[in-house]
């Protein structure tokens, strides 16, 4: 039999490649190829926010990418700029505000590759049921919003 560290990699990345598949199309469809890369940069900045203010890591990687998100549609309706290039200013900014904040905590040893590339194979249970739970909340939400989006393409 497989190892069990094995099998949840398997789960948890089955998991997000379900997810991903139908997000990936209306991200590459509404030319916005580049926000997977910002969030995965602003990730970083939730990781230095959750070790400052000591709460969980993925509740705070959670919501800087959130605000990130909404700080992009705030962006969109206010400049004249492509969506690429918000999105550009978005990472640099968010990963070097990151850097920054964990320069400070000098008090804080992390592995920042493993905060920037991660490990499949160390999935655990509880991971794997925030990647089905909230992938399923996702992909019922892209579902009734699916022809709205179709829609309102500008």
């Amino acid at each position: 039999m497989l190892d069990d560290f094995f099998m949840r990699s398997i789960i948890g990345g089955v998991g997000v490649a379900t997810v991903v598949g139908p997000l990936g199309c209306f991200v590459v469809w509404r030319r916005l190829a580049y926000f997977g890369d910002t969030l995965s940069h602003s990730a970083l900045l939730g990781v230095a926010l959750a070790l400052l203010f000591q709460i969980n890591i993925t509740l705070s990687v959670f919501i800087t990418s959130v605000f990130v998100a909404f700080a992009l549609l705030f962006l969109q309706k206010g400049q004249k700029l492509s969506s690429d290039t918000l999105l550009g200013l978005l990472a640099h900014s968010t990963i070097a505000l990151g850097l920054i904040a964990l320069s400070f905590m000098t008090w804080v040893r992390v592995d920042l590759m493993g905060f920037l590339f991660g490990d499949i194979l160390s999935i655990t249970k509880q991971d794997i049921l925030i990647i089905w739970v909230g992938g399923l909340l996702v992909l019922i939400c892209l579902i009734l919003v699916w022809k709205k989006l179709f829609c309102c393409h500008s």
